[in-house]
């Protein structure tokens, strides 16, 4: 999602915990990954896999002139010729620990198996942010973690009118606004004019491209 929808997003939220809920967020995300230059870990569930995610905070990491926001995507499955940033396996949690971010999208409650191994993560002393459905588990894990509830259905809009509200926003918005406001406040001042003009000749096809080739 490019800078003029993300901001025209934020103002559809306006009055709504969203857009300072994001910001907050993105910045545990930049202040500890940053430090460390990097170290990003991204996990999904089973059953989602936040490539999306990581294709944004790729895009922001170059836009932003902030490399550390680059993730590594650990995968639940690993298939043989998958390339190799597409072939890290949960076995590189094992690793994890000082110095390494752990960034969970849980959707819906992770298996055992992936908790135990994020917990190990966090004894290790790797920080573990959560981003989700506000799991007990998952939240009890995480440093840091933003809850997203399920969107509650929309009254059917009238005739010609475009209805947009907070009650629908769901966690592939989030995502956005959260890679976006991650990617904020990190460019030197000469090139912020460039940046925009850049992101904004973006316009027509980031919100709903697939994600880079890369992915």
């Amino acid at each position: 999602m490019d800078a003029v929808r993300v901001a025209l997003l934020r103002e559809v939220l306006a009055g709504t915990r969203w857009p300072a809920a994001t910001r907050r967020f993105a910045a545990s995300l930049r202040s500890s990954v940053v430090p460390h230059g990097g170290g990003l870990l991204l996990v999904g569930t089973r059953a989602y896999e936040p490539w999306h995610l990581a294709a944004h905070l790729v895009d922001e990491a170059t836009w932003s002139g902030r490399p550390e926001l680059a993730p590594l995507l650990v995968r639940h499955r690993v298939r043989p010729g998958d390339p190799a940033h597409l072939a890290v396996g949960l076995g590189r949690l094992q690793g994890a620990g000082r110095g390494e971010t752990l960034l969970l999208v849980a959707p819906e409650r992770p298996d055992g198996g992936l908790l135990e191994r994020v917990h190990d993560a966090r004894r290790a002393g790797a920080t573990v942010l959560a981003l989700g459905s506000g799991d007990p588990e998952v939240t009890g894990l995480a440093h840091d973690a933003l809850t997203v509830d399920p969107p509650e259905p929309e009254p059917e809009p009238d005739p010609g009118t475009e209805v947009a509200s907070a009650k629908g926003i769901d966690l592939d918005m989030v995502q956005h606004l959260v890679s976006a406001a991650a990617g904020e406040n990190s460019l030197p001042s000469t090139r912020g004019r460039r940046r925009l003009r850049d992101r904004l000749s973006r316009l027509a096809d980031q919100l709903t491209s697939p994600p880079p080739a890369r992915w």
